[in-house]
């Protein structure tokens, strides 16, 4: 454990639900967690018993809180846990958090299999549709001159990208066609509670966070993580974006909110100590962006920046996290005309200061 994480609390300590079991957090809210096939290998799923009104009548089953990604080995941890875990009651509402695969891929089929809506904010949703259909912009083929003008010119990673073309498809392979929107303090009822969605940027495009005051719980998503920085990055659908600032400004939507609050986050375990660890995020982009702004006191690319920010070696799915990442902090100095940009006689966009 490193010395930030010893700054937060663990009230379970240890405990990580096994696959196909799940783990109560508070009364009616269950904690559990499925696989992934990256170096981050698992995400955080949440179940909020419910009584939810349909055109039927109410029914009195689960609330699911994001999904895991479309491959066989999670459609088979959730059977067991529909099968074990659940008492007889069914998924009555599907919540996403945000477009990403982990998140959403499996949302389609479990809304599918239990005649479940979906619930979304609209930039999650309309995103979600747009990757999983592979539109220009958003599919994988657009990455590669993104990149390229931006330093990543070994022809051996371009290739990589370009095989990753169709990645997003392959984990969300489907979207439903119909959602219900999320927005910005809105106050929606899950059982006997009410929860407020807390919108967030930076990250994804209108990420949700949900908040019970009378649970004191929050379903962080994304958005704080206890132990690793959550990503933020340039991609190609909006090259000109200021990720970075826009989460910074969004970390400030949560200052309301106790410092005992317990934090449910996608990634890790629940912890206390949600403004430590708020400072802590802030820190982190401060020194991160001390660090690119003196790089650039010669010409660098994103690319060039890469391993400043990130000295350990990378995978190609890594690489282009890393990439965006260090171009957002490009932007967020150039932006705060800290640094000025020149696309270069070679084609690559450099930054110095100015």
């Amino acid at each position: 454990m490193n010395q930030q994480e010893l700054q937060l609390a663990y009230p379970f300590g240890e405990t990580l639900p096994p696959s196909g079991t799940v783990h109560e957090i508070a009364p009616g809210v269950l904690w559990l967690r499925m696989g992934l096939p990256f170096a981050l290998n698992h995400i955080n799923l949440w179940l909020i018993e419910d009584h939810f009104d349909t055109e039927a009548g109410t029914v009195h089953g689960w609330t699911a809180v994001d999904c895991g990604i479309a491959n066989e080995a999670t459609r088979a941890d959730w059977e067991q846990i529909f099968a074990s875990q659940l008492r007889g009651l069914p998924i009555v509402r599907v919540i996403v958090t945000h477009c990403h695969p982990d998140h959403v891929g499996l949302a389609d089929w479990l809304c599918q299999r239990w005649q479940a809506p979906l619930w979304m904010t609209t930039g999650e949703y309309a995103f979600a549709r747009m990757m999983s259909a592979a539109l220009p912009g958003v599919d994988g083929t657009a990455m590669y001159p993104h990149f390229a003008r931006h330093g990543m010119t070994d022809p051996a990673v371009l290739a990589q990208l370009q095989e990753r073309k169709n990645y997003y498809p392959t984990l969300v392979p489907a979207v439903p066609a119909a959602y219900t929107r999320l927005q910005d303090g809105q106050e929606i009822t899950i059982g006997e509670n009410s929860w407020r969605i807390i919108t967030g940027f930076g990250h994804a495009p209108e990420h949700a966070s949900l908040y019970c005051e009378a649970l004191d719980l929050l379903i962080s998503g994304d958005m704080v993580l206890p132990r690793i920085s959550t990503n933020v990055s340039v991609f190609a659908v909006e090259p000109e974006s200021n990720p970075v600032q826009l989460f910074l400004d969004s970390l400030k939507k949560y200052a309301g909110l106790a410092e005992a609050t317990l934090v449910l986050p996608s990634h890790g375990r629940p912890f206390r100590g949600l403004h430590t660890r708020i400072t802590q995020l802030v820190d982190h982009h401060a020194a991160r962006l001390a660090e690119v702004f003196d790089a650039c006191a010669t010409p660098q690319s994103a690319m060039e920046i890469v391993p400043i920010m990130f000295p350990r070696a990378l995978d190609a799915h890594q690489l282009t996290f890393a990439i965006g990442e260090a171009l957002a902090h490009l932007h967020q100095l150039w932006y705060a005309r800290k640094l000025q940009r020149r696309l270069d006689a070679d084609g690559v966009m450099r930054f110095r200061q100015q």
